[in-house]
C-alpha cells in the first residue's frame, strides 16, 4: 500500500482514482482468502470506510456539476 511521508506540509486528501484504487487491493486481499478472521474484519472496516469516502467524493463532484450546469 502507499507509505506515509513524514513532513510539515499538510496532508494531502486521496483523490477519488487512488481511494477506488486503495478498495480494489483491499477487495483483492480479501478474496485470497488468507487472513485470519481479525484481519479481515480490519480490512472489511477499512473498505467500507474507503467506500464511504468515495459516495462522498462522487456527491461533491455531482454538485459541482449542477452548479456548473445552471451557470
Amino acid at each position: 500500500m502507499n507509505e506515509k511521508k513524514q513532513s510539515d506540509a499538510p496532508e494531502q486528501e486521496e483523490t477519488l482514482e487512488e481511494t477506488m484504487e486503495g478498495l480494489r487491493e483491499l477487495i483483492r486481499t480479501l478474496e485470497e482468502g488468507q487472513l485470519s478472521l481479525e484481519d479481515s474484519f480490519r480490512l472489511y472496516k477499512e473498505g467500507m470506510q474507503k467506500l464511504s469516502r468515495c459516495d462522498a467524493l462522487l456527491d461533491r463532484v455531482e454538485k459541482e456539476l449542477l452548479i456548473l450546469e445552471e451557470g
